[in-house]
């Protein structure tokens, strides 16, 4: 068969890179060694919002009274839950598995190696193969990288994949790292009745975010029982009559920390090992394949894309770089704005980002004005019973173009992308002033933000001068 791109991984950047070159008229291979969808997918994004969705309705439950609603007792039967789960997962694996067959995509269940240039060995069930194609793209992907510390691997020390399996409720639960992978699952068990301890060795959790966002959520996860502890590092892992012992030092000294089950959530690394990239010339080193704008890697007629070439480790990225990636191979001229990226962390209450935050203007020499706007002040949130937290927009002093929006408030995913709008578009303060917005809604919140920017917002009592 005479193929036109070949791609390996078929997560969230190579599937869709396949889709879109078989629009364009390609014909296309997708190798994947595992299931369709990738880490996102299958162990990542979906079934840990699916649980999610469960912590959220128990969230609920708690609040009850406050809707006049009285509900005596409940019980959590984490089989069912696990089984609901999994049904979401499966549902969106086949869906994919039918969109590719729809847009003629071959598919191969196979791990996929290099061999030369531009020559694919596949180790399939059925025996090996070797393949080729005028154009290869490497999307596979990132999997967590193992922190050298003593007694990592002990019983009771485990990764997000085995996480997700959980059939019980842990008592107590210890998370190494406190980015989004480590500070959604405590969001999670703290919710479903879990003691949970984050341990980051940087001094504030989600280090990416805006530093009042990350702050003020510091905050709420602490009043949902959470404790965090910065600026310490994990110095050893002993067993205990009571599940683990974990050993935390910083500059004060070592404590001591016992727990039934230990998350190591303190990082990612890319997935190269086993690709053979020396046979076919391919540079990379341990953050990633070596990549130029157009995402060419060092070998002629290969690429990569997403969370191998390191980077922005979002699956929304992978996917939007494989699109990219493809059209510019059939001639389009297409660029992917790194600075209109949102980021999402699915937390109680939600915060997502996107943009440059504070730090980061005052870094690039950056003058900029600052437009908040409270939930509390919404009456879509009150009514939810959500009034907590607050829409943040940055905005270039003399120009007025939206630089940064950070949010953290309910359905903050959802609204973010008002602002990843206003940043692609080079929208100003003054041309989203003009819009009207739907009341009663939540993103009337990013709205009077805007005005708040030059002053003009209606439901903020103004600044003394």
């Amino acid at each position: 068969m005479e193929r036109d791109l070949l791609i390996i991984g078929g997560g969230p950047g190579g599937y869709e890179a396949a889709i879109r070159g078989a629009q364009l008229g390609a014909k296309v291979t997708l190798i994947e060694e595992d299931k369709l969808g990738g880490t996102c997918l299958n162990r990542g994004c979906i079934p840990t919002k699916a649980l999610y969705k469960n912590a959220e309705v128990i969230n609920s439950l708690k609040n009850l009274d406050e809707f006049g609603v009285k509900l005596s007792d409940y019980n959590l039967d984490m089989k069912k839950v696990q089984s609901r789960k999994n049904e979401v997962v499966n549902k969106l694996v086949s869906g994919i598995d039918q969109l590719l067959k729809g847009n003629g995509v071959e598919v191969i269940k196979g791990r996929a190696s290099f061999k030369g240039n531009k020559i694919i060995e596949v180790a399939t069930e059925k025996g090996t193969e070797e393949l080729s194609a005028e154009n290869i793209i490497i999307a596979t992907g990132s999997s967590t990288s193992a922190v050298p510390v003593p007694g990592i691997d002990l019983p009771g020390v485990v990764t997000s994949d085995e996480i997700l399996n959980f059939n019980e409720v842990p008592k107590s639960l210890a998370i190494l790292g406190g980015g989004v992978v480590g500070i959604e699952f405590a969001g999670i068990f703290a919710s479903l009745g879990t003691q949970v301890t984050i341990i980051e060795f940087l001094p504030k959790i989600l280090y990416r975010l805006d530093d009042e966002l990350s702050k003020k959520l510091s905050v709420y996860l602490k009043k949902q029982g959470i404790k965090i502890i910065t600026s310490s590092a994990l110095k050893e892992v002993q067993p205990s009559d009571e599940g683990l012992k974990l050993i935390v030092g910083n500059d004060k000294g070592a404590t001591e920390l016992v727990c039934d089950y230990m998350l190591s959530a303190a990082g990612r690394k890319p997935n190269v090992e086993g690709l053979n990239l020396e046979l076919s010339n391919i540079e990379y080193d341990k953050k990633g394949i070596k990549v130029d704008s157009n995402y060419k890697t060092s070998s002629e007629g290969v690429y990569a894309i997403g969370d191998v070439i390191g980077g922005v480790m979002l699956a929304h990225v992978a996917s939007e770089e494989g699109k990219v990636c493809v059209e510019n191979i059939y001639g389009h001229n297409s660029k992917l704005n790194y600075d209109a990226i949102p980021s999402c962390v699915f937390t109680f209450p939600e915060a997502a980002s996107v943009g440059m935050t504070e730090d980061e203007a005052k870094e690039n020499n950056v003058e900029y004005i600052v437009g908040k706007s409270m939930f509390g002040a919404n009456g879509k949130a009150l009514s939810m019973g959500e009034g907590e937290g607050f829409v943040k927009v940055l905005a270039e002093k003399e120009s007025h173009r939206i630089i940064g929006v950070h949010i953290m408030g309910p359905h903050a995913s959802d609204i973010v992308h008002d602002g990843s709008l206003s940043i692609q578009n080079e929208l100003t303060v003054e041309s989203i002033k003009e819009s009207v917005f739907a009341h009663p809604t939540l993103s009337e919140v990013f709205y009077e933000a805007i005005c708040g920017c030059i002053g003009e917002a209606i439901h903020s009592i103004p600044k003394k001068r």
